[in-house]
């Protein structure tokens, strides 16, 4: 699987451990940034990563900040990307299976490496269920969606 990586300065640590454990098993397509160095602004990579995502390049994203609060903002201001910020294994796994997600967001601040790995893999090992999940899907476009 082919795989986009990218953080700012506050998630780098994580996303640098996280981009050599899955080097190992997938191609990793790592978008910076490439320190910790606070001058950098997280927008900027997000989108970078979600342009990868959209073009079919990588097939999905995981995207790093402190919080991971900023990038999921970010990233999900692009029409096609669903980024679910996670904070453990169950959660990505329904992100996947229930969402279609296709960014996992993780919060560098809040998540140890080890943690965050089992959230990663559980994030890798789903697969979207469809039927009323895709019905839901669907209906996230307020055009779609009849309340």
């Amino acid at each position: 699987m082919r795989l986009a990586a990218a953080s700012d300065h506050a998630g780098y640590p994580l996303k640098a451990y996280l981009v050599e454990r899955l080097s190992e098993s997938h191609q990793v397509i790592d978008l910076g940034t490439g320190n910790a160095d606070s001058s950098v602004h997280y927008p900027v990579y997000a989108h970078r990563l979600c342009r990868e995502v959209l073009s079919g390049s990588c097939e999905l994203g995981i995207l790093v900040c402190n919080s991971g609060i900023g990038m999921s903002i970010a990233a999900n201001r692009h029409p096609g990307i669903r980024a679910a910020l996670c904070m453990n294994a169950t959660m990505a796994s329904f992100a996947r299976r229930h969402n279609d997600a296709n960014v996992l967001v993780l919060a560098g601040g809040f998540t140890a490496p080890f943690h965050a790995w089992e959230i990663l893999c559980a994030f890798l090992a789903g697969g979207f269920e469809g039927g009323r999940h895709g019905l839901r899907l669907a209906m996230l476009d307020p055009e779609n969606c009849v309340d």
